[in-house]
């Protein structure tokens, strides 16, 4: 049964990474219509086609390898210098930069004049070239918004889910209490599990956060107030500075760092609970800034990365994973002994943060990705703009092909990376704890 829903899990996020893609190139495809750019291909998938149809201009089908997706534009370069196609040069970059613009013409046709990629206005480029990652953005935000105001999120709570017995550094990580050692301020105070804490310090609180501050800020006696059994209950709680794990400022822990800090001895209670509007709004821009700076962070990731694919090392928790990864977790996630709605819950999450990843990748500024395009087209109205100013002659269209000797380097580097991350997420995958 296990095997089953692994599989599931597997085949599950296998569709959901189709539909992503196939969505992506949506956005492309019918603002490119839009705007009357002649468009042959759109594909979902990469190498030998198992399934094509011809629509209008459109040739729309799948690829055996479900590890991408494109549609072919007419005319995405301008012409060189002849009106054409430069002469083929002895330099490799220019041998580049001709093989794509070549590739951009391969297919014009007669009638095509009017109906070419570089032809249209730089903010229609931009807004052809941005509606692809647009799309995963709209799709992240729905399955997030979506998710957290009707299912919710595991939320801690100021109710006690259990009390220790003593007082133990957390990095000794036991929970039986030696001789000797301390009773635990919560113990000794007569906190008992299923109180809610209602107010510390002689002040209101209602969110954990606030009272975990309030906690480790404070040391000596303080004034508790707990509901319990629908009675408030004052209580006196002296605190001692223990030795406890280090916040990471959104609810997490900074594994296997400890701060000194005040501390009481309980366990709080975490439940899945629905999010407010408001709520969610703020769960999205902490969600994006994580995962701005987890991309800014991943060239820093890949010695560690390199070590524990091989060499053995330990695999991080927040390492770069790739498709065969998340696949893989997806099969975990499905098989996991929870009910099944907080199952697909959890895998609709997955899919909402890998649509964000999409989303926030392809906008980095760089050839081959959309954000290279948008940069260029940016970049040519900036160029026109400057020269209608000064009086100057019009620059013509930006030539992006000039810049494809480093889209291939972009390119390679990507490729290389891809495989790291495969070989990880093979001999060393990561794992749900």
């Amino acid at each position: 049964m296990t095997l089953l829903l692994t599989l599931i899990g597997v085949f599950v996020f296998v569709i959901g990474l189709l539909f992503s893609i196939a969505w992506h190139e949506l956005g492309h495809l019918s603002t490119a219509k839009l705007f009357g750019i002649r468009v042959p291909q759109y594909m979902v998938g990469f190498g030998k086609t198992i399934w094509s149809r011809k629509k209008g201009d459109t040739e729309y089908g799948i690829k055996a390898i479900p590890m991408g997706g494109y549609i072919r534009m007419i005319g995405m370069f301008p012409p060189g210098e002849d009106g054409k196609v430069t002469a083929r040069s002895t330099s490799p970059f220019r041998s580049m930069i001709e093989d794509a613009r070549s590739a951009a013409y391969e297919e014009l046709q007669p009638g095509d004049e009017s109906r070419l990629f570089y032809t249209r206005k730089p903010w229609k480029r931009v807004i052809v070239m941005f509606a692809g990652p647009f799309m995963n953005l709209v799709l992240a935000m729905v399955i997030f918004f979506g998710l957290w105001m009707t299912f919710g999120v595991q939320q801690t709570t100021t109710e006690v889910a259990s009390v220790v017995d003593c007082v133990v550094k957390q990095s000794e990580k036991r929970e039986i209490c030696k001789d000797g050692d301390p009773v635990a301020p919560a113990k000794a105070a007569g906190l008992t599990p299923g109180d809610k804490i209602v107010a510390f310090g002689g002040r209101p609180v209602d969110d954990w956060t606030v009272l975990q501050k309030r906690i480790r800020d404070t040391t000596g006696p303080a004034a508790l107030t707990v509901l319990r059994d629908g009675q408030r209950v004052d209580l006196k709680v002296d605190l001692v500075e223990n030795q406890v794990a280090k916040t990471d400022g959104h609810g997490g822990y900074v594994k296997g760092q400890f701060v000194k800090a005040g501390w009481i001895g309980f366990t709080p209670r975490t439940v899945i609970a629905p999010l407010s509007f408001g709520a969610s709004v703020d769960r999205v821009g902490e969600t994006v800034s994580q995962s701005v700076q987890g991309l800014t962070q991943l060239p820093a990731k890949v010695p560690a990365l390199w070590n524990a694919a091989f060499n053995g090392g330990e695999r991080a928790q927040d390492s770069p994973m790739g498709i065969v990864g998340a696949a893989r977790i997806s099969g975990d996630i499905a098989a996991l002994d929870i009910p099944s709605e907080e199952r697909m819950a959890i895998l609709l999450s997955v899919l909402g943060y890998f649509n964000l990843s999409l989303f926030l990748f392809n906008m980095l500024p760089l050839l081959p990705l959309d954000g290279g395009h948008i940069a260029g087209a940016l970049w040519e109205s900036v160029r026109r703009h400057a020269a209608r100013i000064f009086r100057r002659a019009d620059p013509g269209p930006f030539d992006v092909a000039r810049l494809m000797p480093a889209a291939y380097v972009v390119a390679a580097v990507f490729v290389c990376f891809t495989l790291l991350v495969l070989v990880a997420d093979v001999v060393n995958p990561i794992k749900i704890t």
